[in-house]
């Protein structure tokens, strides 16, 4: 569980990204959730954009990738989500106490 200052450090960093995963018309499903897995892997953290044409919320969305990921949301606005997953073998974000 992450602190409030933690994800404001998270989204600090997560500003300056660009999204690397983008859900569409085929909503959420397990090559998305695959592709979000190795994202957090290579990179702690990952910024994904939901499209118009999805068919669910972005609230659903949200907790269906962070329970299937085994990540913390950091930030839900909008149409942009913000997944963060520790790397145990190779961590790249040092967060604040």
């Amino acid at each position: 569980m992450l602190t409030k200052a933690q994800k404001q450090y998270l989204k600090g960093l997560a500003n300056t990204l660009k999204p690397l995963v983008q859900i569409g018309k085929g909503g959420l499903n397990s090559n998305i959730i695959t592709s979000v897995d190795e994202v957090l892997e290579a990179h702690e953290l990952c910024k994904i954009n939901i499209l118009n044409t999805c068919p669910q919320e972005t609230e659903e969305i949200a907790l269906d990738l962070s329970s299937a990921t085994g990540s913390d949301i950091v930030s839900q606005l909008g149409r942009k989500i913000v997944l963060y997953r520790r790397n145990l073998k190779k961590s790249t974000i040092t967060l604040p106490r």
